[in-house]
């Protein structure tokens, strides 16, 4: 063998051992959110304050039936209503938050709904965790929070906000602060429930996404499937 062709060989060789470390580190990078939130006013102590949330569809069989949101602190249900939904979608208040249900939307179309909050608690950001439901029973859920300043694989919506003005107008009594003995009963309840529904189930149907999202250019194989897209999809354990 020459001299020049053991160097193009070599050549060859490293270029394919980079390739296949770059898609090593690619997927092994955190998951982008699948579940957005975003505010006409991100600012603390905002009234009527409109939020658009935004669910990404994962599932290549069934379309979005339910979304559960468990609201952060300085937010009461009774302070939020549904103002935009797909069709037949209606709006249910829990003790910790709300759910969005109605008919299953179809295969790949993302769930996009709108409510109006009464008033932004003073804070620096907002946590919205979210749980979602599909016609199939698959559940997917993005209620993590970075540890260690590492991004996890299933981050919850995260809202951002600006500094209160100063002439805002401190939160008032919420319309249903006052709710007595009952509704705190209610409420443990519902935040039991909820805990349930944020532990990892060992029912098959429940899938935890290992890669996510990598919003980079990718060419090659990934668990044998060709991907050449802007987005990597999950690879399921």
């Amino acid at each position: 063998m020459s001299v020049h062709h053991a160097a193009r060989t070599a050549g060859r060789v490293a270029a394919a051992s980079a390739a296949a470390l770059t898609v090593v580190l690619t997927l092994a990078g955190p998951a982008s959110a699948h579940a957005e939130v975003e505010a006409d006013t991100p600012r603390a102590l905002a009234e009527n304050v409109t939020l658009t949330f935004v669910s990404e569809a994962e599932s290549k069989g069934a379309g979005f039936t339910r979304l559960r949101v468990v609201l952060p602190d300085g937010i009461a249900p009774g302070d939020v209503s549904l103002t935009d939904a797909p069709e037949g979608w209606k709006l249910k208040t829990a003790g910790d938050g709300y759910t969005v249900v109605g008919p299953a939307l179809k295969t790949g179309v993302d769930a996009t709904y709108k409510i109006r909050v009464r008033q932004l608690p003073d804070a620096e950001q907002l946590v919205f965790k979210t749980v979602e439901t599909y016609g199939d029973g698959e559940i997917f859920r993005w209620i993590e929070l970075p540890t260690s300043g590492e991004e996890p694989e299933q981050p919850a919506p995260v809202l951002k906000l600006k500094a209160a003005a100063s002439n805002a107008a401190r939160p008032g009594p919420s319309t249903t602060a006052a709710s007595g003995a009952s509704g705190a009963a209610s409420a443990q309840s519902s935040r039991t429930g909820a805990a349930a529904d944020a532990r990892p189930a060992d029912s098959t149907s429940v899938r935890r996404p290992v890669g996510g999202h990598v919003h980079r250019l990718l060419a090659g194989s990934v668990g044998g499937q060709p991907r050449c897209f802007r987005r990597v999809h999950l690879l399921y354990r």
